[in-house]
């Protein structure tokens, strides 16, 4: 079977920064990682090289961050008084926390902290990066009424969350 719109596929990964040669996330030792494809459940650049492949099949893909987590954006920065932040018994660079906006929450990563702001950085932590994946296809299946449905993979006893 071939990968193609509406399949559920599974495959092992690892993802590097093509830069550092950091690895930021591996399956080996896992679960794979199960998705549908097609419905956006994975940056679109892995997607894309996905497209037609089939069980067995194995692949180097390198993803700019156009097709990844998009570009690094300056203005996606911001300082927010500190008071905003109160509710916090402690603040510090490195935490991640969800800020509720008229748009709905959007996760922020505390960069800096004084004494009268904290920078945030609403950038996901991928933003801007290039991304080198290899990856094994372990299998391709129909997906069923309801993933369609919902848009996504459920597990073997069916909706799970």
């Amino acid at each position: 079977m071939t990968i193609a719109q509406d399949k559920v596929v599974t495959i092992h990964y690892k993802v590097v920064d093509s830069e550092s040669g950091d690895l930021i996330d591996s399956s080996e030792n896992k679960q794979p990682m199960v998705y549908l494809h097609g419905a956006q459940n994975i940056i679109p650049g892995l997607e894309k090289a996905l497209e037609g492949k089939q069980i067995g099949a194995e692949l180097d893909v390198r993803v700019a961050p156009e097709e990844a987590y998009g570009p690094r954006r300056d203005e996606q920065v911001q300082q927010v008084p500190r008071d905003a932040f109160k509710e916090m018994e402690k603040v510090e660079p490195g935490m991640a926390v969800t800020a509720q906006t008229e748009q709905g929450p959007v996760n922020l990563i505390v960069t800096e902290v004084s004494e009268a702001t904290v920078t945030v950085d609403a950038n996901h932590p991928l933003a801007g990066k290039t991304l080198d994946f290899s990856v094994k296809v372990e299998s391709v299946r129909d997906a069923s009424e309801e993933e369609l449905q919902h848009g996504h993979v459920h597990g073997p006893k069916g909706h799970e969350h």
